[in-house]
């Protein structure tokens, strides 16, 4: 294949990376809109508390309205998660150079993979000790695992580019 082929694949797959970073960043900011909108999805938007539901209606309610209390009463708060979602989009800008430059980002996709393994011990461990459900901690974990395949995809493709340039 094509040394220009191989860069647009590559770029394509870390746009979508970024993005997905950016995105998750993002969602950071408006939590309580996104409980509310989550508990009416799933039927219980009216229910002024978790008592009497099981399952992810259980937690999606506690969650929501245990942030409800905390912002009532703490708004200040939601700064720590603010600078979560700050923090996925300083860390997206970091992509930013393997995007322009696929064959001088192999540093930075090696830092993203060893991020994203290391976001299931953190679940895993971190998880129980703040009382986080097992279901939602793999959905963390997730997390994890779909944002290592497009950066394994992507070392893959500069190892491609390297045999190209090389010949």
């Amino acid at each position: 294949m094509k040394t220009s082929a191989l860069i647009f694949r590559f770029r394509i797959v870390m746009l979508v990376f970024i993005i997905g970073l950016v995105l998750s960043g993002v969602t950071a900011f408006p939590l309580l809109y996104e409980l509310d909108l989550l508990a009416k999805m799933l039927g219980v938007g009216a229910a002024t508390s978790a008592e009497g539901h099981t399952g992810i209606a259980y937690w999606i309610l506690t969650v929501k309205h245990g942030l409800g209390d905390t912002y009532a009463h703490y708004p200040w708060i939601a700064y720590g998660t603010d600078w979560l979602a700050f923090a996925h989009i300083v860390i997206a800008m970091f992509f930013i150079g393997p995007f322009i430059n696929p064959l001088t980002g192999r540093a930075t996709i090696y830092t993203g993979i060893a991020a994203c393994f290391s976001v299931i011990p953190l679940a895993l461990i971190c998880g129980p000790i703040r009382g986080i459900p097992f279901y939602w901690r793999l959905i963390d974990c997730s997390f994890g695992v779909f944002g290592i395949l497009p950066l394994l995809y992507c070392l893959r493709l500069i190892r491609r580019m390297e045999k190209e340039v090389t010949k």
